[in-house]
C-alpha cells in the first residue's frame, strides 16, 4: 500500500548558501554531462584510512600473569577482606574475587599486561621506552611521568617491566628495527616512523593506517586498497606479537600474548567488573597512553574521564527509562558503577577528499570552515539514512541474551540517550514481541531476583533473544540533539553547544569528543576534510567485507554531495530537530536488534525519508499507533538500494560498483548465507556444536564466539593478509630484477640474495602456526616495512633513490592523512 502522504512535490531551487559551492568544485549539473567526475569523493579524489581496535589476551597460569597478580596483591582485595571480617561488606565479596583468580581453566586473561626483564631490550627499544616515559616528550631533558613506578617493578630480585600489550606492539617494532644490519638503514628509519601508528588510548590495542591509499576504480573494487592496507597491518601486528613472545622472553616467564579481532567485551572481564569498583577497574584496564601523545599522563586522565562519564550516563539512562514509562515500578537492576563499554572493539573507516582539503588549505578559495561545516552536516544527515545497509551486512557482533538478563535497563544500554522516548518505547515493545517474552499471554520481563527469574525461565521456557550486532547497543555510539542545540544544523561549533547542554544534563562531558554514527573530520582539526564511519563491528573477511563496505560508504558519501550540489536536497528537507533525528536513527538500531519492522509518522518533516518510503513494499498504516506507518525493515533496505540504482546509476558506473550493489542485494536477500551476521553466527554455532543460537545460553554462545575469534577467525584474517602480501612481494621482486632504486641492495642485506616471494612462501606456514624463529620474524617484518615504504610518498624516496642503472625518480602524489 502506498499512503497518500507521498504526493509528488515540485523541485525546490538550490539554496542560496549552497549555490556557490558548485563553482568551488567545478561542478555545473545543468551544463556538463561529466560533472560527477569533479564531485568531492569521486574516484581519484578519495583517500581512506582505518583505525582498528583489537582484543588482546595473555595465556598463562595465575601465578605468572600480571592481571591475576595485580588483583591478588592489591590493596583493594586486602581492604575487602578486612571489611568482610568487620561485617561491612557481603561475606561472599572477597571469596568471589579470589575465585576469579583461582578458577580460570582456560588460563586466558583478556586485556592483561605483561611482565618481562628490562635487560632483554636492545638499544633501539630502550631509547624508545625512555622517551615515552617522559612527562612531556617535547622536553627530552625534563622529568619522567609521575606514574613511572607502575612500569618498573622488582620480581624475584630482577628488574622487570610491566607494560600493556598495546604498547608491546610498538616496543616490539623498535626492537626488531634495532636488529637490522647497517645496510638496511632506510628500513630502520621507516620502521621507527611507523611506531606512531600504535597510539593506543583505550583498553584494547588500537592501530591506525600506515598509509592512506587513494580509492580508485579497479577490477577488484574501489575498497580493495584500504582492505589490503588494513589486512597487512593486522598481519604486522600478529608478527610483532609473536616476536615479542620470543625476544622479550614472555614464554620463558609463563606468558603468551595473543591478539585478534573481537567486538564484544570478554565474559570474564564483565564478570570481574561486577566484583570491583569503577576506580579499580580503571587501574586494571585503562591504557596508560604511553604512545602517541606528548603528555601521556594527561591523555590517561582524559580516558579515565571517558570511563567515568559513560558509567554515569548508564545510571542516568535508568531514570530516562522510567520517564519514558518503560520502567513502571521500582523493581530495577541497577547497573554497576563501572562500565565495560569501552572494551567494545570496532573499526573506524575514514574517507578524505583531496579537493575539499585543498580548498580549505587555500585561504583565497572562499571556501572556509563554516562552509565545510554547513555542507558536512547535510552530508551526514543524508548518509545516516543509508547506514542500516551496513549493520549485520558488512560487519556484526552476534550476541545471545538470556531471559534473566532481559531487563530494559541492561539491554537497552545507552539508547535512552540516543533516541526520542516515542521511538524508544516502540523499539522496546517490538523487541519484547520478537523475544517472545510472554507469560500466559502477557508481556513479561525479569523481576530482578535471580532465583525468581530463573524459575520463570524454566517454567515457561523463556529463552530470551539473539541480536545480530549487540556492540551498537552496548556502546554510546551517537548522542541525540537537545531541543535547544542541534548537532547537525550546519552551524559552526554546534557540537560545542550540544556538548554543553548534554554536560548540564549529566549525559556527557563537554571535554570529550562528540559521538556520531558518521562523523565529520574537519580540516582545521584533523589536517584533512572528510568523514569517519564509526558503525563497523566485526568483519568476517577483510578482503570481501571491508572492501565492499568501503566502496558503499564512498558511494553514499559522493551521492550525498551530488544531491546537495544539484539542488535536490537541502537542510530544509531533513530538519535538524531531535525528533526527526531520532526517527531516522531508530531504523539503524532496529536493524542492530534484528527487529522486522519500525514505525514512521506519516506527517514526518523528513522529506528525504518520504522519498525512500515511496518505493517500500508491504508498508501499511499501523493499527497500534494511529498516524504512523508500519515499515518492514528488509523492504526499507531494498528501497534504499533501489534509490541508489535509480538516482546514483551514473556514480555506480563511474566508480565501478556494479558488483558491489549486486553483492549487497544478495546479502540483504539471503542474510543467513551471505551477510556477515549470518556467516559469523554459523561459524560460532559450528564451534559450539549447536544448530541455533537459542540452543545455547548466553555464556555458552559468548564463550564459543570468543574461541572462534581468538583461533579460527584470527587464522583466517592472517591467511587473507598473506595473499595480499604475496602480490606485494611480486612487485618488490620486479623492482629488484629491474635494478630500480635501492631495493636489491636492501633485500640483499635482509634476505642474503633470496627473492622476496620465495622467502615469504617458505616461512608462511611457520608464521601462521606461530612457530617461526626470531630471525625469520625479523626478516619478515623488514619486508613488511619495505612494502609500507613503497606506499608512502614521504618515505618512498628512501627506497627509490636512483642508481647508475636507474635514472628515474618516482613522483609522489599528495596523500590525505586520516
Amino acid at each position: 500500500m502506498q499512503p497518500s502522504a507521498f504526493e509528488d512535490r515540485p523541485p525546490r531551487p538550490l539554496p542560496g548558501e549552497m549555490s556557490d559551492y558548485c563553482r568551488f568544485f567545478d561542478v555545473f549539473p545543468q551544463s556538463s554531462e561529466s560533472y560527477i567526475e569533479n564531485l568531492p569523493f569521486a574516484p581519484g579524489d578519495t583517500t581512506a584510512g582505518t583505525e582498528n581496535e583489537l582484543q588482546s589476551a595473555v595465556i598463562g597460569q595465575a601465578a605468572d600473569v600480571d592481571l591475576a597478580q595485580v588483583i591478588a596483591t592489591s590493596n583493594y582485595l586486602k581492604n575487602i577482606r578486612k571489611r568482610t571480617l568487620a561485617g561491612e561488606t557481603p561475606r561472599q565479596m572477597a571469596p568471589d574475587l579470589e575465585n576469579f583468580i583461582a578458577d580460570n581453566p582456560t588460563n586466558i586473561w583478556e586485556n592483561s599486561w605483561v611482565r618481562f626483564p628490562r635487560s632483554v631490550l636492545n638499544d633501539s627499544a630502550r631509547e624508545v621506552l625512555n622517551h615515552d616515559l617522559l612527562a612531556d616528550k617535547q622536553q627530552p631533558q625534563g622529568p619522567m611521568r609521575k606514574d613511572v613506578h607502575k612500569f618498573n617493578i622488582v620480581q624475584d630480585g630482577r628488574e622487570m617491566l610491566r607494560l600493556p600489550v598495546s604498547y608491546l606492539l610498538k616496543l616490539s617494532l623498535a626492537q626488531a628495527m634495532g636488529e637490522l644490519p647497517p645496510e638496511a638503514t632506510p628500513l630502520r628509519k621507516m620502521g621507527l616512523q611507523l611506531m606512531s601508528h600504535f597510539s593506543n588510548d583505550n583498553t584494547s590495542p588500537e592501530t591506525c593506517s600506515f598509509y592512506t591509499p587513494r580509492l580508485v576504480k579497479t577490477r577488484d573494487g574501489m575498497g580493495r586498497s584500504i582492505a589490503a592496507e588494513t589486512s597487512l597491518r593486522y598481519l604486522v601486528c600478529q608478527v610483532l606479537i609473536q616476536y615479542a613472545n620470543h625476544c622479550f622472553a614472555l614464554c620463558t616467564h609463563g606468558q603468551e600474548a595473543s591478539l585478534y579481532m573481537a567486538p564484544n567485551p570478554p565474559i570474564r572481564q564483565k564478570k570481574l567488573n561486577d566484583l570491583i569498583s569503577d576506580a579499580f577497574y580503571r587501574e586494571l584496564f585503562m591504557s596508560p597512553c604511553l604512545s602517541g601523545w606528548d603528555r601521556g599522563e594527561d591523555k590517561h586522565h582524559y580516558m579515565g574521564l571517558c570511563h567515568q562519564v559513560l558509567s554515569r550516563s548508564q545510571l542516568n539512562a535508568v531514570a530516562k527509562l522510567k520517564e519514558a514509562q518503560i520502567i513502571n515500578n521500582n523493581l530495577v537492576v541497577l547497573p554497576n558503577t563501572s562500565n565495560v563499554s569501552l572494551a567494545n572493539n570496532g573499526t573506524h573507516l575514514s574517507l578524505g577528499s583531496l579537493k575539499l582539503s585543498a580548498l580549505l588549505e587555500d585561504s583565497k578559495s572562499g571556501f572556509g570552515p563554516a562552509d565545510e561545516k554547513n555542507m558536512g552536516d547535510l552530508v551526514i544527515k543524508i548518509c545516516e539514512h543509508f547506514l542500516p545497509l551496513f549493520v549485520g551486512t558488512y560487519s556484526a557482533a552476534p550476541y545471545r541474551i538470556d531471559f534473566t538478563d532481559f531487563h530494559p535497563e541492561r539491554v537497552l544500554g545507552y539508547l535512552p540517550h540516543e533516541l526520542d522516548f516515542t521511538h524508544l518505547r516502540m523499539i522496546w515493545r517490538r523487541w519484547k514481541k520478537k523475544a517472545r517474552l510472554k507469560i500466559l499471554g502477557r508481556a513479561c520481563t525479569p523481576f530482578g531476583p535471580y532465583p525468581v527469574d530463573r524459575f520463570l525461565q524454566r517454567c515457561f521456557r523463556l529463552k530470551g533473544d539473539f541480536v545480530p550486532d549487540f556492540r551498537l547497543l552496548d556502546y554510546l555510539i551517537c548522542l541525540k540533539s537537545t531541543e535547544e542545540s542541534a548537532a547537525l544544523d550546519g552551524i559552526l561549533d554546534n557540537d560545542l553547544r550540544l556538548k554543553r547542554d548534554l554536560s548540564d544534563l549529566g549525559v556527557f562531558d563537554e571535554r570529550m569528543s562528540l559521538y556520531l554514527l558518521y562523523k565529520q573530520r574537519q580540516s582545521h582539526v584533523m589536517g584533512f576534510s572528510g568523514f569517519e564511519g564509526r558503525y563497523y563491528s566485526q568483519f568476517e573477511s577483510l578482503n570481501t567485507d571491508l572492501s565492499r563496505a568501503a566502496g558503499l560508504q564512498t558511494l553514499i558519501t559522493v551521492f550525498a554531495c551530488k544531491s546537495i550540489l544539484n539542488g535536490s536536497l537541502s537542510h530544509k528537507d531533513i530538519p535538524s530537530d531531535s525528533f526527526t533525528e531520532s526517527e531516522r536513527r531508530q531504523i539503524f538500531f532496529a536493524t542492530a536488534i534484528g527487529l522486522p519492522t519500525f514505525y514512521v509518522n506519516k506527517k514526518t518533516k523528513n522529506r528525504f525519508l518520504l522519498r525512500v518510503l515511496r518505493s517500500v513494499k508491504d508498508m501499511r498504516f499501523s493499527r497500534r499507533y494511529p498516524g504512523y506507518l508500519r515499515v518492514p525493515n528488509t523492504s526499507f533496505h531494498q528501497a534504499l538500494i533501489r534509490m541508489l540504482t535509480d538516482e546514483a546509476a551514473d556514480l555506480i558506473e563511474l566508480m565501478g560498483l556494479e558488483d558491489t550493489i549486486e553483492d549487497l542485494r544478495k546479502r540483504i536477500r539471503f542474510p543467513e548465507q551471505r551477510s556477515v551476521a549470518g556467516r559469523l553466527t554459523a561459524a560460532i554455532l559450528d564451534k559450539a556444536g549447536a544448530q541455533s543460537p537459542m540452543d545455547l545460553d548466553s555464556n555458552e554462545f559468548a564463550g564459543a564466539a570468543e574461541n572462534y575469534y581468538r583461533d579460527d577467525l584470527r587464522l583466517k584474517h592472517m591467511t587473507e593478509a598473506m595473499d595480499f602480501l604475496a602480490q606485494e612481494m611480486n612487485i618488490i621482486d620486479g623492482k629488484t630484477i629491474l635494478n630500480r632504486g635501492r631495493y636489491r641492495e636492501i633485500l640483499r642485506s635482509v634476505l642474503q640474495d633470496k627473492d622476496a616471494s620465495r622467502f615469504v612462501s617458505a616461512v608462511k606456514d611457520d608464521i601462521l602456526r606461530g612457530t617461526a624463529s626470531v630471525s625469520v620474524l625479523e626478516r619478515f617484518l623488514a619486508l613488511c616495512v619495505m612494502i609500507m615504504g613503497m606506499k608512502i610518498p614521504l618515505y618512498r624516496k628512501l627506497f627509490d633513490e636512483p642508481n647508475e642503472n636507474d635514472g628515474e625518480r618516482i613522483v609522489s602524489s599528495p596523500v590525505c592523512v586520516s
